[in-house]
């Protein structure tokens, strides 16, 4: 049988799959014997071990009992959730973990809706931008969309949801993205999400001009001891901070930007000015 070397650095699918074989051959099981234990068949372990096809988390799960690796640190299951979150931004995990502990959240974006209050349809358009200019995969683009919903769907599903404050610069809702019915669908989700009990909306104007104190994404989450930190991106990574050095400043930063954005009854008529310019 020809044996077909693998590379582990090549890709973390790779690496899993290298991994997957070196313990199997330790063991002295063939790839039916493998799938066998994981019930799975013996042609679906091999397609695993040189990646042709990419793990998915029963494989991990069925994988760590396999090999006993249950309750251990490196399991085959954390190395799944490596592979699911390469799809996103270096130090976005790490925000996500705390987003979801958070007890207020605070947003602020320029040229495009934040994450939590996006529709699903102009997630996608977003995506695909970045697949047609090259940066990203569609495979990677759909994770991407998959982890946002789950986002929103646990901060939904919160026995007590958070609060939930987003300031946006004008620039995101005059910003056409995904074309008119898309647009105007998320204008409408917008205004939607100003009602609920646990939210508040603001426009940061045009007009406010240099007294905008923000130019990029800026997240800031309070969690259950009162701490705060604070997550900011640029185009190619992005940063939790927990200093306090750091994030008081954004903090009182944010305060005076609340004070001079547009109050929530003016936004959500300026959004719907904008969304009537859509239809």
């Amino acid at each position: 049988m020809n044996r077909r070397e693998l590379n582990p650095e090549s890709s973390p699918e790779a690496a899993f799959g290298a991994r997957m074989r070196s313990m199997r051959e330790a063991r002295g099981w063939t790839q039916d014997e493998l799938g066998e234990r994981m019930g799975y068949s013996g042609r679906h372990v091999s397609a695993i071990e040189v990646a042709r096809r990419p793990p998915t988390l029963r494989i991990a799960c069925a994988a760590d009992v396999a090999f006993g690796l249950e309750g251990v640190v490196e399991t085959f299951e954390r190395q799944w959730r490596e592979i699911r979150h390469g799809a996103l931004l270096e130090g976005f995990p790490q925000y996500v973990g705390h987003e979801g502990r958070a007890t207020e959240i605070r947003l602020f974006d320029v040229g495009a809706i934040p994450g939590p209050l996006q529709t699903r349809e102009y997630a996608v358009a977003i995506e695909a931008g970045h697949v047609q200019r090259g940066a990203i995969t569609p495979e990677q683009a759909t994770e991407r969309v998959n982890v946002l919903i789950e986002r929103q769907t646990a901060l939904k599903s919160r026995p007590l949801p958070p609060m939930v404050i987003a300031i946006l610069d004008e620039s995101c809702i005059r910003r056409s993205i995904g074309g008119s019915e898309v647009m105007s669908d998320q204008l409408a989700h917008l205004v939607e999400f100003a009602e609920l009990p646990n939210t508040s909306l603001q426009i940061a104007p045009f007009a406010m001009g240099e007294r905008r104190p923000f130019n990029h994404l800026l997240n800031l989450l309070t969690l259950s001891d009162r701490s705060v930190v604070a997550y900011v991106e640029s185009q190619t990574q992005g940063c939790l901070e927990r200093e306090a050095a750091i994030v008081l400043p954004l903090v009182r930063a944010y305060h005076q930007l609340q004070a001079e954005a547009c109050s929530q009854a003016e936004s959500v008529t300026m959004i719907n000015q904008v969304r009537e310019g859509t239809l």
